[in-house]
């Protein structure tokens, strides 16, 4: 999850990472950092859930909550948590974030929450595809 300068005010985008292939398999953009936001990005995901084995994460309470907890056991997906403090558990998604700061986000202007979301579904698809 990374945040985005949007109109003078901050928003939010997730990114679900597939870490077979480093495809970007879910995203959502939202105002809030929370499990909202996370449940929009694993929403949105166009594979069988039911082949995903592992969730991944960092530590943020957004991903550890009641609200992701019944996704996850839906689908019957085990929960992994990168150790506190160490970042480098979560490498390949702070990796990801590195590369759409770069080439998405850097030196852009948004002016809405809508145009972020449409811009980010069209980066996804150029990032996986291209």
């Amino acid at each position: 999850m990374t945040y985005v300068r949007v109109d003078k005010k901050w928003q939010y985008v997730c990114v679900f990472v597939d870490l077979f292939n480093r495809e970007i398999i879910g995203q959502s953009t939202g105002p809030n950092k929370d499990a909202a936001l996370v449940y929009r990005a694993f929403s949105s995901i166009k594979k069988d859930l039911r082949k995903i084995r592992y969730f991944h994460t960092d530590q943020g309470n957004e991903f550890k909550n009641k609200l992701i907890d019944e996704a996850l056991e839906t689908f019957d997906i085990k929960r992994s948590l990168s150790m506190k403090g160490c970042p480098y558990d979560n490498a390949v998604a702070e990796a990801t974030f590195k590369i759409i700061k770069t080439e998405f986000i850097k030196e852009r202007h948004f002016t809405s929450l809508e145009e972020l979301s449409r811009e980010l579904y069209d980066y996804v698809n150029w990032f996986n595809y291209i």
